[in-house]
This record gives C-alpha cells, sequence and structure tokens, in this order.
C-alpha cells in the first residue's frame, strides 16, 4: 500500500519514501528529498508519519491499535477497571495494558472478542471481561 509522503511529528511534510529495505535496528529507505549519503546522515533517527487521512478506512471490529489507546475500560456491568495503557504483541496475539483507575499496578488482558466483547471509540470505551471473570 503507498501513503504518499510522509509527515513529521508536527504535520510538516517529511518525506517520500521510493524504496527501502530491513535492517538490523530498522530500515534503510531511499528518499526523493535526499540526494546523497551525507543528507541521509543528517536525518539518522527521524521519526516519519502517515497523515490519519492517508490510512483505509476500517471494516466492523477492525481497529488501528493507537485508537485503543485512551479508552476507558469497563467490566460488562459498567463498573470502571480502569484505561487502556498500551497495545502490545509478544508473540501470541494482542494484549490490552490496563491502567486501574487507582493508580496501582497495571494488568494485561487479551484483546480478543471473548476478552474484550465491545469497543465504542465513537463514545470512548471498552468493555473487558476480567481474568478470572471469563466462561471457561
Amino acid at each position: 500500500m503507498r501513503y504518499g509522503a510522509f509527515v513529521r511529528a508536527d504535520g510538516a511534510p517529511a518525506l517520500t519514501l521510493t524504496g527501502g529495505r530491513l535492517a538490523k535496528g530498522g530500515i534503510v529507505a531511499r528518499a526523493a528529498e535526499v540526494a546523497d549519503r551525507d543528507q541521509a546522515e543528517a536525518l539518522r533517527g527521524l521519526e516519519l508519519y502517515v497523515p490519519r487521512t492517508a490510512l483505509p478506512q476500517t471494516d466492523e471490529d477492525e481497529f488501528y491499535l493507537a485508537d485503543l489507546i485512551g479508552l476507558a475500560v469497563r467490566d460488562q456491568g459498567g463498573a470502571a477497571l480502569g484505561t487502556v495503557k498500551s497495545v502490545d504483541n509478544f508473540g501470541a496475539g494482542d494484549l490490552l495494558e490496563i491502567a486501574p483507575p487507582d493508580g496501582g499496578a497495571s494488568w494485561w488482558a487479551p484483546f480478543t472478542k471473548a476478552a474484550a466483547p465491545e469497543v465504542n471509540l465513537a463514545e470512548g470505551w471498552i468493555v473487558v471481561v476480567p481474568p478470572g471473570d471469563a466462561d471457561d
């Protein structure tokens, strides 16, 4: 998929990538705006972003993980369980890191239909079945 020109964190135009490959610890890329190695070295570590408007629409029950971060977490009865702090995948599927409302230690829940049966981005919440409450 082609996203067009990438932008910097502030939204300013950055680079138009014309090619690239994976390399140890990152990506080696070619950009239309970079003519030589010195210019490329000056850009080392530059973070590039894709404008949200360039991303495809999601299907039903499909979400951009970034949209889940910050959602209020509720149980099936509507009681507050915390906030989605991060979404990670350690190799066995996506996990929601949930920060409790009292500031205690975070806990994890799988991001599956069984463990997170309802997501409402428009209203800013997600239902999560706490560990031990799921039907086995």
